[in-house]
């Protein structure tokens, strides 16, 4: 899905992204999970993109093409007005100092033989940043930052708890003056009232240093939270951008409804949409639109014809042949 949007303020461009993984042992030919197939979207500077979606939409390896960590298939990623596809050597590795991704489980993330003090010199380490004093210097500045304390620095991985280690990864994140950060489900792996504390220490830290966020999870509540504009995927697509008041008071795509309806409230507002089967399989998607496998509302050319994004209103753009607030269950037109 491309979503149109101007180039005032835009930090980084995903052109037709596609990242495919090969199957290895198939006896007659090569077969491929199709990851991230055809996604295009835009952040703006200091804006939170959030990206929603089940687990296994392709969420995670979009973050982790678009900070350069796996190859792209095909596609263009524009960083600050340069395609970073080009880069290599030194180039590369200036580049990955402007974009550092803050991962899912605190504990993988960091060396477990290795203490906070020597993971959070690491990036200075390889970037060959500074001298030894001025390191000290920053990494008991970033400590301060995120809520520790220089006790920690002599502390493994095993010895703090799993907000204090993401924490620890947030300070390491930071170590280099990115301009964006890839949160990969940054706050899945907490406790509720640990996450509260993250999502507000990952404002402040936005407020103060001009960040960009883009923004990775399956909780709609905490997008909602967060993010200034949303992207819903679905089976490696993108099948509504829009801000993150239309994407909740407003959702246009089928998938994006039963998303929102599965949302707990204290108050029930709308019946709640239950999707039939179960989602197909990344190495041989349907055809046409990806989601008419499941699609209460589905019609014979949603089999047929992929469908293009279409305007919905301002920064709202879904990928659905007909509008899905139709009457009586009938397709109330094009947008």
């Amino acid at each position: 899905m491309t979503a149109p949007a101007g180039n005032d303020g835009v930090l980084l461009s995903a052109e037709n992204i596609v990242k495919y993984f090969p199957v290895r042992g198939h006896p007659f030919r090569r077969q491929y999970v199709k990851a991230v197939d055809g996604v295009s979207f835009s952040v703006r500077r200091g804006e939170t993109f959030g990206l929603v979606g089940e687990s296994g939409c392709g969420k995670s390896t979009l973050g982790r093409a678009l900070a350069a960590l796996y190859p792209l298939t095909s596609g263009r990623v524009i960083f600050g007005g340069r395609d970073i596809a080009g880069l290599s050597g030194r180039e590369l590795k200036t580049f990955r100092q402007k974009i550092q991704v803050i991962f899912q489980d605190p504990s993988a993330s960091l060396n477990p033989r290795v203490t906070i003090g020597r993971a959070l010199e690491e990036p200075f380490r390889i970037h060959r940043v500074g001298g030894a004093v001025e390191r000290r210097k920053r990494i008991a500045f970033l400590l301060d930052k995120v809520g520790l304390s220089d006790y920690h620095l002599s502390r493994y991985p095993h010895e703090l708890s799993g907000g204090q280690k993401q924490r620890v990864g947030i300070a390491r994140a930071l170590a280099l003056n990115p301009e964006l950060i890839v949160c990969d489900e940054a706050v899945s792996a907490l406790d509720v009232s640990i996450q509260a504390q993250v999502l507000n220490l990952l404002a402040d830290l936005q407020r103060e240093f001009g960040l960009t966020y883009l923004f990775i999870s399956h909780n709609l509540s905490v997008v909602h939270h967060v993010s200034n504009r949303v992207g819903v995927m679905y089976l490696g697509r993108l099948v509504e951008i829009g801000s993150h008041r239309d994407i909740y008071a407003n959702p246009l795509h089928p998938y994006t409804q039963a998303l929102i309806s599965a949302v707990p409230r204290v108050e029930a507002s709308g019946g709640r949409v239950i999707l039939s089967g179960d989602v197909p399989s990344p190495m041989n998607p349907p055809s046409g639109c990806r989601f008419h496998t499941r699609c209460p509302r589905a019609a014979p050319e949603c089999a047929q014809r992929e469908p293009e994004p279409r305007f919905a209103g301002e920064d709202h753009y879904v990928a659905c042949l007909f509008r899905s607030d139709g009457v009586n269950g009938h397709p109330a037109g094009a947008i």
